[in-house]
């Protein structure tokens, strides 16, 4: 059974910090472009940030580019998000997906694999 799952999601005042993380499980994930994704309170989700399957090539949303960075570790099968300057308007869940159909990386339905969502609440 496939599994994606994230931790590291909090309460936290503007300009803190925080690392997200997903485990993946189930199968190995090596070969995927992996992303984080966010939905807001009455909003759709939307991309975050995206890293490809060799961990060199990465994209970001303009809201994310400057604060926000992703990282993965191939062998561990894990994904982060480094959050930082965190903002008020930052408040979401934040999703781990994998990317399993064409398309581009910022369209939400090209990922297949979803976790649970962690949630980022940020005080002002």
């Amino acid at each position: 059974q496939v599994q994606l799952v994230e931790s590291g999601g909090g309460l936290v005042q503007a300009g803190d910090s925080l690392r997200l993380s997903c485990a993946a499980s189930g199968r190995t994930f090596s070969g995927y472009t992996m992303a984080w994704c966010r939905q807001a309170p009455g909003k759709d989700r939307e991309f975050v940030a995206a890293i490809g399957w060799s961990g060199g090539t990465t994209y970001y949303a303009d809201a994310a580019k400057g604060r926000l960075t992703i990282s993965r570790d191939k062998a561990e099968n894990m994904v982060y998000l480094q959050m930082n300057s965190l903002k008020p308007e930052d408040t979401a869940v934040y999703y781990c997906a994998a990317k399993d159909r064409s398309g581009t990386y910022y369209d939400s339905r090209v990922y297949g694999y979803w976790g649970q969502g962690t949630q980022v609440t940020v005080s002002s």
